[in-house]
């Protein structure tokens, strides 16, 4: 009995641990249906290839989303947590992004044009390939 209980108090934390993370899947699917996900925890959904044209996302938790190739054109997502969120290809025109947490993001090969970045936070964000054009997002420093 000893040995049992040891065994259970030692794997219990590690399988806790190793336990994957899965998105809220009411809330993908009120994404999805309705384009309107104000505040909504997306942390790790796979919304890739989606068409969220003109998606209320404001708020949204979209930390470790995968939104590669989705189309957000005309998307809202002010004040969203996108940090370490992969938008690889993603359709950005006209979309807002202001006061959201853009830390870690990439946007490899993705479509920025018009997009509202003012007050967002950007860090260690990659760019490779990315088309950027009337957006306040520049490379550099100071």
């Amino acid at each position: 009995m000893k040995i049992l209980t040891f065994a259970a108090i030692t794997l219990l934390p590690t399988l806790l641990w190793s336990a994957p993370v899965r998105a809220d899947q009411a809330a993908i699917q009120q994404l999805l249906e309705t384009r309107a996900c104000a505040g909504c925890d997306l942390s790790h959904a796979d919304l890739s290839q989606q068409h969220l044209i003109g998606a209320d996302l404001r708020g949204a938790d979209l930390r470790q989303a995968n939104l590669s190739e989705a189309n957000l054109e005309g998307a809202d997502l002010t004040g969203a947590n996108l940090e370490g969120a992969n938008l690889t290809g993603a359709y950005l025109t006209n979309a807002s992004l202001s006061d959201a947490n853009l830390s870690g993001i990439n946007l490899s090969y993705a479509q920025l044009y018009h997009v509202d970045v003012s007050g967002a936070t950007m860090q260690n964000i990659t760019l490779t390939g990315a088309n950027i054009y009337g957006t306040g997002i520049s490379v550099g420093g100071d």
